[in-house]
C-alpha cells in the first residue's frame, strides 16, 4: 500500500476489513431488520438553528433526516417570546434533547446517579470556583495547558483565558470550532465546521498574539492531489460526488495527538479518520473508518487508537510502521516507513449514537458515552477480548455529550445540563460521587488540569450551550469504604457478566 492511499490499508468500515474483527459487544435485536441508518440519531453536536420542523426534517445530515418524533419540544420551544440563552440554544432544536423511553431491565439492575447533598462523598475543598461568560456564542471546545485554557465556541473565535480573565484571542476566517487540541511544542490544532483543521502558534515576542502558521491540508498539497484522477474518492455529502482523499468533506468533530506527539487524529462527519504528520502536516493516511458520523477519537494504550460514531460503534485501530515500496524515496537517501492503522476490534455495537469516548492510559480504562445516556466502560481484559464489557454508568437520562477521565475518577457531562463525578474502585466498580450543577444549558465539552495548589486536587473546566464556561476544583476522596451505604455501585456487573458477549434480555428495548 502507498503513503496516502484511502481505506487505511484494511481499516476501513465494518464490512472492508481484511481480516475478522472481534465483536465483544453483541448487536441488540440480532436477527432483526436494524433501523434505516439509524434514522432516529444525527451527530454528536446540537447545531439546529431552524425554527420551522419542516427544515428540521429536510436538514442535510451524513446519517439521514432525524426523526420528527424527536421534536416534541418544538411547540414548546417556539411559544415563549422570551428565552434565556441556554432555551435558545442549538440543542433545544436536536435529535438529543427528549427522554429515552424508561427501561425497568437497566433501572432496576444498573442504577442512576443522584445522590443528596447530604450524601455528597467529596471531602471539603470541591465546588464551583468560577465562571468564564463572554455572550457571543455556545461553548463546543475546550483545552487547557498549564494556567492557560483556550475556548472554541460557534462565533468563530478562539479565547484565551488565564486566571479566570480574558488573556487573548484570536479568529478563524470561517468554520465553528469543534475540537482544540494543543502540542508540546505549544501549536493550538482546531478543528471547524467547514472541514478544515487550522493550526496556530503563539508569537515569540508577544504571548497574547496568536499567529495562524497553516490550514490543514495545505493549499500546495490540495492542488497537487488534484492533478491526479486516482486521488480522488466518492464523497457522501450531497452536493459534493467526489472529493481529494486527504481533505475531510463534512464538519471536523474530534481530534487528539498520539502519545509520541508525531500525529494527529482527525475524526469527521463524513465518516472517516485521517492521519495528519505533525511534522511537515501532511495527511499520510485516510481510513473509511464507520457508517455514520464519527463523533470521537482518542489514544489508548500499547499503540491503539480508538473510533466512536453515530452507527453505534466503537472501533478500535492499531497503528502500524511499514517499510515503504522501492522507489519511492528520492535519491535512495534515506529508507521511511509508511504509518497504516488496521481495525483489530469492534468494541461496541449498537442501536444508540456513540457521543464521546475517554481513556485512562494508566489505569487502562476506556469509556465510551451515548445518546441513551449511559457510559460504557472497558478494562485492559475486555480490550483483549477476555473480559469483555464491563458495566454501563447510569448516571444521566439524555445524551452523554463529553467525557474526561484523570486519575480515579471520571467526569461525565450531558445533555442534561449536568456532570456526573465517578471514582473507579480497586476492584474496578464505580461510585458516584457527586453531580455537579450550575449550567443552564447542555454540558457540551470537559477538560481537566492538576491544581498547582493542592496535591490530589482537580481543576475542571466545562463548557456549556448556555454561552459559559464552568470553573471547578474537585479534590481526589481518599479510599471508599466499600460498605459504606453512600457508597452504592452502578457498575451493573450483576446484569452484564464479563464474557465475549454482552447478553441482551429478549425485551430489552437499546432506545
Amino acid at each position: 500500500m502507498k503513503e496516502g492511499s484511502t481505506g487505511g490499508g484494511g481499516g476501513g468500515g465494518a464490512g472492508s476489513s481484511s481480516r475478522d474483527h472481534e465483536t465483544l459487544f453483541a448487536e441488540a435485536g440480532a436477527g432483526l431488520p436494524r433501523p434505516s441508518k439509524f434514522s432516529s440519531l444525527m451527530h454528536s453536536d446540537p447545531i439546529f438553528k431552524s425554527t420551522s420542523e419542516e427544515d428540521l426534517s429536510t436538514r442535510y445530515s451524513s446519517a439521514s433526516a432525524a426523526s420528527p418524533g424527536y421534536y416534541s419540544d418544538h411547540s414548546s420551544a417556539t411559544s415563549n417570546t422570551q428565552t434565556s440563552s441556554a432555551d435558545s440554544s442549538p440543542f433545544r432544536m436536536s435529535p438529543w434533547n427528549h427522554q429515552p423511553a424508561t427501561n425497568s431491565f437497566l433501572e432496576s439492575s444498573v442504577g442512576s446517579c443522584r445522590p443528596s447533598s447530604t450524601a455528597d462523598l467529596f471531602p471539603a475543598g470541591t465546588g464551583l470556583v468560577g465562571s468564564l461568560v463572554r455572550e457571543e456564542g455556545h461553548i463546543y471546545s475546550l483545552a487547557a495547558t498549564g494556567d492557560l485554557l483556550y475556548t472554541g465556541s460557534d462565533s468563530k473565535n478562539i479565547r484565551v483565558w488565564k486566571n479566570q480573565k480574558e488573556y487573548s484571542g484570536f479568529k478563524s476566517t470561517s468554520g465553528l470550532v469543534k475540537a482544540i487540541v494543543i502540542s508540546k511544542d505549544h501549536r493550538i490544532f482546531t478543528g471547524h465546521q467547514d472541514g478544515k483543521i487550522r493550526v496556530w502558534k503563539v508569537s515569540p515576542k508577544n504571548p497574547r498574539v496568536h499567529k495562524r502558521v497553516g490550514t490543514l491540508p495545505r493549499f500546495k498539497d490540495l492542488l497537487k492531489s488534484s492533478m491526479n484522477p486516482s486521488n480522488y474518492v466518492e464523497s457522501r455529502r450531497r452536493h459534493h460526488r467526489s472529493a481529494v482523499w486527504i481533505r475531510h468533506t463534512d464538519a471536523v468533530s474530534c481530534l487528539c495527538l498520539s502519545d509520541d506527539q508525531t500525529l494527529l487524529y482527525s475524526g469527521s462527519w463524513d465518516r472517516t479518520l485521517k492521519v495528519w504528520r505533525v511534522e511537515d502536516l501532511r495527511c499520510i493516511e485516510s481510513v473509511n473508518a464507520h457508517d455514520d458520523a464519527v463523533n470521537a477519537v482518542v489514544v489508548g494504550f500499547n499503540g491503539l487508537v480508538l473510533t466512536g460514531s453515530a452507527d453505534g460503534t466503537v472501533k478500535v485501530w492499531r497503528r502500524e510502521e511499514l517499510p515503504k515500496p522501492l522507489g519511492k524515496h528520492k535519491g535512495g537517501k534515506k529508507s521511511g516507513t509508511l504509518t497504516r492503522h488496521d481495525q483489530v476490534l469492534t468494541l461496541m455495537r449498537q442501536d444508540m449514537a456513540v457521543t464521546a469516548l475517554a481513556v485512562n492510559t494508566a489505569a487502562g480504562v476506556v469509556y465510551a458515552g451515548s445518546s441513551d445516556g449511559g457510559v460504557a466502560w472497558w478494562d485492559r481484559g475486555g480490550i483483549g477480548g477476555a473480559a469483555g464489557c464491563g458495566g454501563v454508568l447510569r448516571g444521566h437520562k439524555v445524551a452523554v455529550l463529553c467525557l474526561a477521565a484523570t486519575g480515579s475518577l471520571l467526569f461525565s457531562g450531558s445533555a442534561d445540563k449536568t456532570i456526573c463525578v465517578w471514582r473507579r474502585e480497586i476492584g474496578g466498580g464505580h461510585v458516584c460521587l457527586s453531580v455537579l450543577t450550575g449550567h443552564t444549558g447542555p454540558v457540551k465539552c470537559l477538560a481537566v488540569e492538576t491544581d498547582p495548589s493542592e496535591a490530589a486536587r482537580w481543576v475542571v473546566y466545562s463548557g456549556s450551550l448556555d454561552k459559559s464556561v464552568k470553573v471547578w476544583k474537585v479534590a481526589e476522596p481518599a479510599d471508599l469504604d466499600s460498605g459504606d451505604p453512600r457508597s452504592p455501585k452502578w457498575d451493573s456487573e450483576a446484569a452484564f457478566p464479563h464474557d465475549n458477549t454482552l447478553e441482551v434480555p429478549p425485551s430489552f428495548n437499546m432506545y
